[in-house]
C-alpha cells in the first residue's frame, strides 16, 4: 500500500516510519508536517492509506478529511482520545491509534487497512463486471418478443428503409427501427457508423481497401467523411 504521513511533530513522523518499516506491504511515499502541503500533493498523486494526526496548527486532521473528494483509507494517530466517535462516522477511517503507538496495536491497524483495501477492490471489480454485463446486453423487439443479443457478436447493422438488418455471428435479425436510434444504444468502443446506411463492429474488420471494408463476406462502403474517423479508431486496436 502506498502511504503518506501527516503530523506536525517530527518525532511522531520518525516513529511512524519506523513502525511502517516492519511491513513489506507498506510503502511510505511522502511525509508532511501540515495538512495544506498534503492536500497539494494529493491533487496530483493518489495514495492507498494516510496516517493522520488530528491536532495540527492552522488545519486539523478532521478539517483535512472533510476536503477529500475521493478519500483513501485513513488511520488517525493522535494523543487525544475524545475525537474517536466522530472519526468513525466516516467509512474510510480504518483505525484510531493513541500515542504512544506500540507495534502490536499498530499491526492490528495495518491488518484492518489491508482487509478494507481487499473489500474495496473486490467491490470495484464486481461493479465493473456488472457494468460490463449491462453494456453487453442488447434487446430487440420482434413480433412482441424481446430477444437478447450479445453485442460483441454483432458485426454489421444495415439500414433498409423503415427497417434495419442486424447481422450477428449466428443469426440475422430484421427490426422496425432506424439506424440513428440503434446507434445511440451502441458502445463507441465497438461500433462506428461508416456510411449513412451502415454501422460496423470495428473489431470484426478483416481488410480495408480504398473506400470499403471487408467484414465476414460483406464489402461495406465507407463514406469520405467517415474515413478519417475510421482510421483514427483503428489506431486504438
Amino acid at each position: 500500500m502506498n502511504c503518506i504521513i501527516i503530523d506536525d511533530e517530527k518525532m511522531a513522523r520518525v516513529i511512524l516510519k519506523t513502525l511502517c518499516n516492519e511491513f513489506k506491504s507498506i510503502n511510505i511515499l511522502k511525509e508532511f508536517s501540515n495538512a495544506i502541503d498534503a492536500m497539494k500533493y494529493l491533487i496530483e498523486n493518489s495514495v492507498d492509506l494516510i496516517f493522520l494526526d488530528i491536532h495540527m496548527p492552522g488545519f486539523s486532521g478532521l478539517d483535512f478529511i472533510k476536503t477529500l473528494k475521493d478519500p483513501p483509507k485513513i488511520i488517525f494517530t493522535t494523543a487525544d482520545p475524545k475525537f474517536a466517535i466522530e472519526a468513525f462516522e466516516y467509512d474510510f477511517i480504518v483505525d484510531y491509534l493513541l500515542k504512544p503507538i506500540e507495534l502490536p496495536r499498530f499491526t492490528k491497524a495495518i491488518e484492518r487497512a489491508k482487509q478494507k483495501q481487499l473489500v474495496s477492490t473486490n467491490t470495484d471489480q464486481k461493479t465493473t463486471a456488472k457494468k460490463n454485463d449491462i453494456e453487453n446486453d442488447f434487446y430487440i423487439n420482434i413480433d412482441r418478443r424481446l430477444i437478447k443479443i450479445d453485442l460483441p457478436t454483432i458485426y454489421l447493422i444495415e439500414a433498409k428503409g423503415d427497417y434495419i438488418k442486424i447481422k450477428t455471428e449466428t443469426k440475422d435479425y430484421t427490426v422496425h427501427s432506424t439506424l440513428k436510434k440503434i446507434e445511440e444504444k451502441l458502445p463507441d468502443s465497438l461500433f462506428l457508423k461508416i456510411h449513412r446506411s451502415y454501422i460496423i463492429n470495428i473489431k470484426k474488420i478483416i481488410d480495408i481497401e480504398d473506400n470499403s471494408v471487408l467484414i465476414k463476406k460483406d464489402v461495406i462502403p465507407v463514406s469520405r467523411s467517415k474515413r478519417p474517423e475510421l482510421m483514427k479508431r483503428l489506431d486504438l486496436l
